[in-house]
């Protein structure tokens, strides 16, 4: 999640990122509910304040023995003012949140802008084979051998994600094991099994 402070400092480079991906977002949107959020926090701090100062006069004039109702009453009434502001902040943090958590990363200058057409081959290694007959890409090759389900991976998750079952699920295991065991046994690396239930801030910040 991009940190609003960037956002605000960096206005113009974000909005043509976002032009770059094609994602449509509401910036001006999310800096209008950022100002509000911002001000309404200056209003509660100065309003915590002055109720502070209240209640230290509150305590001395009882100390003294001394009348303070109208204190008392005047404090009341702002205590009322801050539960008010505190209320409106949490709305515009809640609405700020979920208006970060959909702007994508900035993309990095190298990346090709437009579709996947747009994409630049970087680096290739072998000949492509030539067949005296049309061949079958690797999705039709798995969906032939019934090892992925494209239409319930997007049921599930959306466009672009694959469901692998059967010798597929079997297979994508294999792979995991075999990158596991390649990258501890032979780079360095130590294998970790993390706990599954996570806070929400692990959840945001893993994507």
């Amino acid at each position: 999640m991009l940190d609003i402070k960037f956002i605000r400092e960096n206005q113009d480079t974000l909005k043509k990122s976002l032009k770059d991906r094609g994602v449509k977002i509401d910036l001006e949107g999310l800096i209008e509910v950022d100002e509000s959020r911002r001000q309404t926090l200056v209003k509660l701090e100065e309003l915590r304040q002055k109720k502070n100062i209240a209640n230290d006069e509150i305590s001395r004039l009882l100390k003294d023995k001394k009348d303070a109702r109208a204190k008392i009453a005047s404090m009341k009434s702002t205590s009322g003012q801050v539960d008010e502001l505190e209320a409106k902040l949490r709305e515009y943090q809640g609405k700020l949140n979920d208006l970060l958590l959909v702007i994508p990363n900035i993309a990095h200058s190298s990346i090709p802008v437009g579709d996947a057409s747009a994409q630049k081959i970087v680096r290739s290694w072998g000949e492509v084979k030539k067949f005296d007959f049309t061949p079958l890409n690797h999705t039709e090759i798995a969906e032939a051998l019934d090892i992925i389900d494209l239409p319930r991976a997007a049921k599930i998750a959306g466009s672009n994600f694959v469901l692998y079952k059967g010798w597929g699920a079997r297979l994508e295991r294999a792979l995991i094991n075999f990158m596991l065991d390649l990258h501890t046994s032979k780079h360095g690396y130590t294998e970790i099994f993390p706990p599954f239930l996570v806070n929400r801030r692990a959840m945001i910040g893993t994507g």
